[in-house]
């Protein structure tokens, strides 16, 4: 992944928390969308050692 790709995905990281910490979608969609966008940006974990 590009530095470019990883700071958009990581932008859309941190809206999609906000959406989830205020309420605004489910635990179930943020699931959702964030497994898409694993598979979009072909993520396998986000989880850095």
């Amino acid at each position: 992944m590009n530095n470019k790709s990883l700071v958009r995905y990581n932008l859309q990281l941190s809206y999609l928390a906000q959406l989830r910490d205020k309420s605004l979608i489910t635990e179930e969609e943020y699931k959702k969308i964030l497994d898409s966008l694993k598979k979009d940006y072909k993520v396998i974990s986000n989880r850095f050692c």
